[in-house]
C-alpha cells in the first residue's frame, strides 16, 4: 500500500490529474465501478475547493485498510494554507457550494463518503478527508467505543512510492499499530516497510517485544527498517511501546504530551537482542502520535481541543503541514500516524 499519489492543485488543469489519480487508486484497490464513480465525484470536489480557495493546496491519495473489513480502501486528503472556512457548518450543509462548482459540496461528499472530516481554522488553512470502501456507507449505525486509527503517507518529491507503511490489527481488547520506515527511500525502502506491515497481522497478538523480533526475521531479506510498535490493551488502560530506529513517537494525557523511546539499530539488519518496552497508562483521553523522520525533529504538539476531536488521519494531516513550510522542505519520505477517539463522521 507504498503507492501514493501527492497532486498539487495550482490551476484548473490540475482538478482533472486529482479525478485521474482518484480512478487509479479506485483501480488498485479493486473498488467496483459505483464506488470508483464516487471517489472520483469527491476527488474533483475537493480539488475545485482548493483551486477556488485555497493558497498552495493538494490532493494526497493513499490506499488504506477499511476500518470495515480488511480490504482496501481509498483515502482522499487535502490540505491547504488558505484563509480557513469561516463557518464550518454552514459549508458542510448538503449541496451547499460558495462558487459555481460541480454543486456537490463538502456536505454531500461526506454523505457519498464511507467516512468524512473537517478541520478549518480562519488564517490557517483546512484539512479534509474522505475515505472510500468497496461498499456504499451504512448511516445510523453506532460508533465504535475503541479508538481508531488514521494516518497520511507522502513520499519524497512526490514519488510514486513511499518508503514508510502503517498498520495496525485489532483483536479482542487489544489494538496494535505499527509504523515501519524503510531504509533510504523508493521501491527498496517500500519493499521494506510494506513487508513489516504485512507480517503484524500474524504476530499482533504478541507483546511489542516479541513482535520486533520476529520482524528482524522477516526483513532480512530486505533493507531493513525503522520500526515502532504500539499495543493498547483496552481493558487494563495501558499502552505498551517498543520503537528501533529513527521513528518519533508521542502521547498525549491528561492535557499533557511526552515523548516515547525507541533505540538505535535497524529491524532486519542492525537490531539490539532486547529492547526496552515503555509502558504508559491509556485513557479515554489519550491520543497517540506515531511519525517517521521526514517529520521536523522539533514539531509543536496542538493544544487544540477542537482539532484534538477530529477523525485521526484529519489529525495527522494538520501536525504534517503545520510541521514543515517551504523554507524546510522534508528531506525524506513522511508518514503521521495517530491512535485516539477522535469523532469524524
Amino acid at each position: 500500500m507504498s503507492r501514493v499519489w501527492d497532486v498539487p492543485v495550482a490551476d484548473s488543469t490540475r482538478v482533472r490529474d486529482v479525478r485521474v489519480a482518484a480512478e487509479e487508486a479506485s483501480a488498485r484497490a479493486g473498488l467496483p465501478p459505483q464506488r470508483t464513480a464516487t471517489a472520483a465525484l469527491v476527488a474533483t470536489e475537493l480539488a475545485t475547493n482548493l483551486l477556488r480557495h485555497a493558497d498552495d493546496g493538494h490532493v494526497i491519495i493513499n490506499l488504506v485498510e477499511s476500518a470495515h473489513d480488511h480490504r482496501t480502501a481509498v483515502q482522499l486528503l487535502s490540505l491547504d494554507h488558505g484563509p480557513g472556512i469561516p463557518d464550518v457548518a454552514q459549508a458542510m450543509r448538503d449541496g451547499y457550494s460558495t462558487s459555481a462548482t460541480l454543486g456537490a459540496g463538502l456536505g454531500t461528499c461526506r454523505r457519498i463518503a464511507n467516512a468524512f472530516d473537517l478541520h478549518s481554522a480562519v488564517g490557517r488553512g483546512t484539512v479534509a478527508v474522505a475515505r472510500i470502501d468497496h461498499d456504499p456507507a451504512v448511516r445510523g449505525s453506532s460508533p465504535s467505543p475503541h479508538p481508531r486509527a488514521g494516518g497520511v503517507n507522502v513520499p519524497l518529491g512526490r514519488a510514486e512510492h513511499s518508503g514508510d507503511s502503517w498498520g495496525r490489527v485489532h483483536t479482542g481488547d487489544r489494538l496494535t499499530l505499527l509504523l515501519a520506515d524503510g531504509l533510504g527511500h523508493g521501491a527498496k525502502a517500500a519493499e521494506a516497510s510494506t513487508t513489516a506491515v504485512a507480517e503484524l497481522r500474524d504476530v499482533a497478538d504478541r507483546p511489542p517485544s516479541d513482535i520486533l523480533r520476529h520482524l528482524g526475521r522477516a526483513l532480512r531479506r530486505t533493507r531493513g527498517a525503522a520500526v515502532a510498535v504500539a499495543q493498547v490493551e483496552l481493558d487494563s488502560g495501558l499502552l505498551r511501546f517498543a520503537g528501533i530506529g529513527n521513528v518519533g513517537a508521542r502521547l498525549r494525557t491528561d492535557g499533557g504530551w511526552k515523548s516515547l523511546l525507541s533505540h538505535p539499530g535497524i529491524v532486519g539488519a542492525q537490531a539490539p537482542a532486547t529492547v526496552p518496552v515503555q509502558r504508559e497508562p491509556w485513557r479515554d483521553d489519550s491520543l497517540l502520535v506515531l511519525h517517521s523522520d521526514g517529520m521536523p525533529t522539533r514539531w509543536s504538539p496542538p493544544d487544540d481541543a477542537v482539532l484534538l476531536r477530529r477523525d485521526p488521519a484529519v489529525v495527522a494531516a494538520v501536525l504534517l503541514r503545520d510541521a514543515g513550510s517551504a523554507a524546510r522542505p522534508a528531506g525524506d519520505d513522511t508518514c503521521v500516524v495517530v491512535l485516539g477517539r477522535g469523532a469524524g463522521s
